[in-house]
């Protein structure tokens, strides 16, 4: 029993690479359709600089649990077959196309059409990257992960700290219109989702067990911990949403305030989805 604090590199890679995932297709979306300036054009590919520095982050991360970078190198030795190779080749890729996008554009080297069409099939591969990571744990065997509520709860991560991260970084580049007021009830919409995905989690979990466990016990605190996880939530939409209901915007260190809270609250919850971990069948003791 615990709550899978001993899986941090596998949290912080989840995590980080979904909220990637989310704030490159907004900041993508408002690049395609909402900013026309061609100087604030240039300051958001700049501020999107912040995006792959997570993703390296979340990447390094995932190596650690690996324990070596030669490890990671031979997960990729049966992709098509094996999910955990297609997951971290999916993020290769979705880090390598958007980050090589990014370097050429912010050189000016980018032909605008072209441009447009790398943006457009980044953002399909932080899809299927967020996909992949699914797959992962949807494994048979393992009756707390098969369920809808692990798609669920990756997307939902997305759309939480996706918008509000793409928010944070057009702030930052000094976009102000666009659609950008839309955001928020995208990020509040998930928050409720994921309130009523932790309710009725909590409730199928009192429904499982193997003949050696009974998988409300494996987190003993899940009531609690999600309970934390949805008040920092709360906390961080409420910095970001109050500004705007007072007519006005969240300054960028409010907004970074935020994110982290975001962060910190996504931890928690995938914590105890990894706490969550069973398999069916009886264990040999050794």
């Amino acid at each position: 029993m615990g709550n899978g604090w001993h899986e941090w590199p596998l949290m912080v890679f989840t995590v980080l690479g979904q909220c990637v995932a989310g704030g490159f297709i907004v900041m993508a979306l408002a690049l395609l359709t909402g900013v026309s300036d061609r100087a604030q054009q240039k300051r958001v590919q700049w501020t999107m600089i912040v995006l792959w520095v997570l993703m390296g982050i979340g990447f390094m991360a995932s190596v650690l649990h690996l324990g070596s970078p030669l490890r990671a190198f031979n997960s990729l030795n049966r992709i098509g077959d094996s999910a955990l190779s297609n997951e971290i080749a999916s993020g290769s890729v979705f880090f390598a196309v958007g980050g090589f996008w990014w370097l050429v554009t912010v050189l000016g080297k980018m032909p605008q059409a072209i441009g447009k069409m790398w943006m457009i099939l980044t953002m399909i591969l932080g899809v299927v990257f967020v996909w992949m990571m699914c797959k992962v744990y949807l494994i048979d065997t393992v009756p707390t992960w098969y369920s809808a509520y692990t798609p669920l709860s990756f997307f939902l991560t997305m759309f939480i700290g996706g918008p509000l991260l793409g928010y944070l970084l057009l702030r930052v580049a000094g976009v102000t219109g666009w659609g950008m007021r839309i955001l928020p009830a995208v990020s509040l919409l998930a928050v409720v989702i994921s309130t009523a995905v932790v309710m009725l989690q909590g409730m199928e979990l009192a429904t499982i067990q193997s003949s050696i466990a009974q998988a409300s016990a494996l987190v003993p605190e899940y009531g609690a911990l999600m309970s934390w996880r949805l008040l920092v939530l709360a906390a961080a939409l409420v910095c970001w949403i109050v500004p705007q209901l007072k007519g006005g915007q969240a300054s960028p260190a409010v907004l970074a305030f935020a994110f982290v809270l975001v962060i910190a609250g996504e931890l928690i919850g995938r914590g105890v989805f990894y706490g969550l971990h069973m398999t069916v069948g009886m264990a040999i003791a050794s």
